[in-house]
């Protein structure tokens, strides 16, 4: 049985704000065996919905509390892959007050530079600029969603993206490609104008290149902790960028909650690799309890009686 979440929660209106009172308690619910979270952007998909399901002892879809963490945080998860040798796109992780100007920006990046809050989803506040006045009016507008913006350089070339599925073993789909009919793929190409880009599936690329591809998005889900599922972004670059060579393969980033009615890329992905849509929903469901269960068998608390030796170091 399905159960739809509430359009408005049952909390008591007399209850003290912040306290915590009034809210239902688990036993006044439905009994529920698995949460499909729907939801995207800061709480949704940045652990902290996943914190709480946690502590409530419920299974859940997509990655848990530390992969949802680092994929949401633009620095962090570009920190990690690059330190795991997963390329990314040069850049600059910067605060209000040591923000660089456009010269030193352009001059470590080249232009045109991306610019972006480190933590939002769906394109918001990101902006492509090449002057000193656009560049001004990005880095207010991605200061006013975070305390943290990415500068990135400009990678030019195609926009593949790849569905993972799976827990311990994850495996890829075959590539999609997004043909965007604007600057970039911005919110309002995503979500205001029909015509904002074109998904080709599969991708045209090459077996090597495809390979490549989901080797790469496989590795990043891995380093990023990412379990369930994720939308891996990736370019392909076609022409040299920096220390990458034309023919690189370039990730951008990983989307843990992607969309996902019947025309979103991560199940029109899978449906091209063989998985259907009911048949992908149950995958999903299946592997939120196995890792539910496998977590539940974990030890959680160690005996310190007799001296406290039992499960030092």
């Amino acid at each position: 049985r399905i159960v739809p979440a509430p359009r408005q929660g049952r909390r008591d209106p007399g209850a003290r704000e912040g306290s915590g009172e009034g809210w239902p308690t688990p036993a006044e619910g439905p009994e529920l065996d698995v949460i499909f979270p729907v939801l995207h952007g800061p709480f949704g998909e940045d652990g902290t919905v996943q914190g709480l399901l946690r502590l409530a002892h419920l299974p859940f879809v997509g990655p848990g509390v530390l992969g949802s963490a680092a994929c949401m945080d633009k620095d962090v998860a570009k920190r990690l892959l690059r330190d795991a040798g997963v390329p990314v796109a040069p850049f600059i992780t910067v605060s209000r007050d040591e923000a660089p100007s456009w010269e030193e920006a352009a001059a470590a990046l080249g232009s045109p530079i991306f610019v972006k809050p480190a933590n939002m989803g769906s394109s918001v506040g990101v902006s492509k600029v090449e002057s000193d006045p656009d560049y001004r009016r990005a880095l207010g507008e991605a200061f006013s969603f975070d305390t943290k913006v990415l500068l990135e350089r400009t990678i030019r070339g195609r926009e593949i993206e790849l569905s993972i599925l799976g827990n311990e073993t994850p495996e890829a789909s075959v590539p999609g490609e997004i043909a965007p009919t604007h600057a970039f793929y911005s919110y309002e190409a995503k979500y205001l104008d029909h015509d904002g880009a074109d998904l080709i599936i599969p991708a045209d690329l090459d077996a090597e290149t495809t390979a490549r591809a989901r080797e790469i998005a496989v590795r990043a889900f891995r380093v990023l902790c990412c379990e369930g599922m994720a939308r891996v972004d990736l370019f392909l670059a076609t022409e040299a960028c920096g220390p990458l060579p034309a023919g690189s393969l370039v990730v951008n980033e990983i989307n843990t909650l992607p969309g996902f009615t019947r025309i979103s890329m991560y199940p029109k992905l899978w449906e091209a690799s063989g998985v259907p849509y009911p048949e992908l929903i149950d995958r999903l469901l299946r592997l939120a309890i196995e890792r539910a269960e496998r977590d539940a068998r974990l030890a959680s608390a160690i005996d310190l009686q007799g001296g406290g030796e039992e499960g030092a170091g």
